[in-house]
């Protein structure tokens, strides 16, 4: 055929190994950032965060209770003011009023503390005189020489063992006295700021009689 050849229509590029759209992504395919966004964090349990709150509360408290228990205990123990001595001193003060019929200490050591409020003493003061009259009866002389026992009933009361030295009175057949002129007895004690109080006497009768 004369004239010009024409040319061939282009035929568009085959993928290949040596093509560089070789393994492009589809025009149009959406691209992904270079770097992801942070994980999202989520709040942890809040149930366990509240029993551990709870666990830990609860250990301070029982430390505090045990701290506070020794304390307690350690200042009834140094701040309640009995001794031996101060035991001594108020046993051996009932009975020399018991002795001296002095029935106004009497009343006040036997009213363990209410003497102070009691409006008429009348009463108190015939039961002293009575106490008093049988005590002198049998006794001439008392003394207290040693306190044998302490026991805390609570921090300001307390039941107290002692001995103490006594000399008949002579004013009861021979015989009929005491059989020692040493021996045991018990006083229940109150403890207060000022004064130290016998509420109750009462001698060991195995010992005394």
């Amino acid at each position: 055929m004369d004239g010009a050849y024409p040319y061939p229509e282009s035929i568009p590029p085959q993928p290949g190994p040596g093509n560089s759209t070789y393994g492009a992504p589809p025009a149009g395919a959406p691209s992904y950032p270079t770097t992801l966004p942070p994980a999202v964090e989520y709040p942890s349990g809040g149930g366990n965060n509240t029993k551990r709150i709870l666990v830990v509360l609860g250990v301070v408290v029982a430390v505090v209770v045990v701290i506070g228990g020794i304390i307690f205990a350690v200042r009834s123990t140094s701040d309640r003011g009995l001794t031996d001595a101060t035991a001594k001193s108020a046993i051996q003060g009932y009975l020399n009023a018991l002795l001296h019929q002095d029935k106004q200490t009497v009343a006040r050591h036997a009213l363990c503390g209410l003497y102070d409020g009691v409006k008429d003493h009348a009463t108190d003061f015939t039961v002293a005189n009575l106490a008093s009259d049988a005590f002198r009866k049998q006794f001439g002389q008392a003394d207290v020489t040693s306190i044998d026992k302490i026991v805390m009933l609570s921090p300001n009361q307390a039941q107290v063992l002692f001995t103490m030295k006594v000399a008949p009175s002579g004013r009861l057949p021979r015989g009929s006295g005491p059989k020692n002129n040493e021996f045991q007895a018990v006083a229940q004690l109150l403890v207060q700021p000022r004064e130290t109080l016998v509420c109750s006497y009462l001698p060991r009768p195995a010992d005394s009689l």
